[in-house]
C-alpha cells in the first residue's frame, strides 16, 4: 500500500483556481557557448527562442531553446560559463535526466543522427512501457528521447535536418535522484498537486492531471548514494508552470506553509518567478506563462538578436564585445 502522501483529493484539487501546469522550463549549465548553441539548434533541431544574458552575470549568455514560440513545457535554457565552470557529477539532490517526447518510429532516426554526430548514447531501452533512447550532450548532461504511450500532439519546430516526423515535441519527464524520497514527494503531491502514477523498483513516476504534456516527474530513490555536484553538464533548476502572478503568489503561500524559505517575486522579463529549495536539495522555481517571449521580438524574429535586461542596456557594447561569437 502506498503511503498516504501519495494520495490526493482530486475533487478538491480540480475545484481550485490556482494550479501547477506541469513543467515550465529547465535550466542547465554548459561550458563552451558555441558548442552548446550548435548542439541544440543543429543536432537536436530546437529553436533558439531567446538569446539574452545571465541576470547576475551579464558577461555570460542565457540561451533559451524550445518550439516556435517558446511554449512552456518545451523550454530548455543554459548558462554557458565557458572555461570558468568545472565538470559536474550526477548523484543525489539533483535533477539527473531530462526526457523529451518524440514520435513513434523516430528512435532509429535519432540513433543514427547521434551516431553520425559522435554523441555518446545507449541502446534503446524501456521503462513504464515506453521505449527511450538516452544520450549525453557535449557537456555531459543526460537526456532521453521517449516515445509516449499516448502520442504527443504538440506542434514541433522543424529544421532542414530534423523534420516533424522525427522532431522533439517538448518535455516528457524529468528525473530527480534522491537518497530519501518522502519529503520531495510531499512537495509534489501536497503542494503542487501531483499524484503517484506508477512504480518500477526504486523509480516512482508522478503525474499532474492539469495538462496533457510535460506532466511527469520521476523520483529515483538511492539510499547511500553520494550527492551530485551541480556544475558543467548539470541541471541548475527546474521550473514548474502556473498561469499568472495570482497563481504564483498562491503557491508562494503554500511553500511558506511547509516551513520552507522562498524568494520574493522576481521579474525575469519573459515570466515572473519564485525560487525555493525542496527538502531533498533540488532548486525548484515556479514560473508564469505571462508575458511570454514575443514581447521584445516578433515570433518570426525570436532568438535573432541579443536581448538585454534594462539594467544592462547601457553596457551593450561592452557586453557584446565580451560574449563569445556564435557564427
Amino acid at each position: 500500500m502506498w503511503p498516504a502522501y501519495f494520495c490526493i483529493n482530486k475533487e478538491r484539487n480540480n475545484s481550485m483556481d490556482y494550479k501547477i501546469l506541469g513543467i515550465h522550463h529547465i535550466t542547465a549549465i554548459a561550458g563552451d557557448a558555441k558548442r552548446n548553441y550548435d548542439f541544440y539548434t543543429r543536432v537536436l533541431g530546437l529553436r533558439m527562442v531567446k538569446k539574452t544574458v545571465n541576470f547576475d552575470d551579464p558577461e555570460t549568455y542565457h540561451f533559451y531553446f524550445g518550439d516556435e514560440v517558446g511554449t512552456p513545457g518545451t523550454i530548455l535554457t543554459f548558462f554557458p560559463w565557458g572555461n570558468r565552470v568545472h565538470q559536474g557529477r550526477r548523484g543525489t539532490q539533483q535533477v539527473t535526466e531530462i526526457g523529451y517526447a518524440v514520435p513513434e518510429g523516430s528512435l532509429e532516426f535519432w540513433r543514427q543522427r547521434l551516431d553520425a554526430n559522435n554523441v555518446i548514447y545507449n541502446n534503446v531501452a524501456e521503462k513504464f512501457g515506453e521505449q527511450y533512447l538516452s544520450f549525453i550532450d557535449p557537456d555531459g548532461l543526460k537526456l532521453e528521447l521517449t516515445v509516449p504511450k499516448k502520442a504527443d500532439t504538440r506542434t514541433p519546430w522543424e529544421t532542414d535536418e530534423v523534420k516533424a516526423e522525427h522532431a522533439t515535441r517538448g518535455f516528457h519527464h524529468i528525473t530527480i535522484t534522491t537518497s530519501k524520497m518522502d519529503a520531495t514527494a510531499r512537495i509534489l503531491t501536497d503542494v503542487f498537486g501531483y499524484r503517484l502514477l506508477e512504480q518500477e523498483v526504486n523509480r516512482y513516476r508522478f503525474i499532474i492531471d492539469t495538462v496533457a504534456h510535460a506532466s511527469l516527474v520521476d523520483i529515483v530513490e538511492v539510499p547511500g548514494e553520494a550527492a551530485g555536484l551541480v556544475a558543467g553538464g548539470s541541471v541548475h533548476h527546474v521550473a514548474f508552470r502556473v498561469k499568472d502572478e495570482a497563481s504564483l503568489m498562491h503557491f508562494r503561500e503554500k511553500v511558506i506553509a511547509q516551513g520552507l524559505n522562498i524568494t520574493e517575486k522576481i521579474d525575469r522579463n519573459y515570466f515572473y518567478s519564485l525560487y525555493f529549495r525542496e527538502p531533498g536539495g533540488v532548486l525548484f522555481e515556479i514560473a508564469t506563462d505571462n508575458p511570454g517571449f514575443a514581447t521584445d521580438e516578433t515570433v518570426a524574429e525570436l532568438g535573432s538578436g541579443l536581448k538585454l535586461p534594462p539594467q544592462y542596456e547601457g553596457y551593450r557594447r561592452r557586453i557584446e564585445n565580451v560574449l563569445p561569437r556564435l557564427d
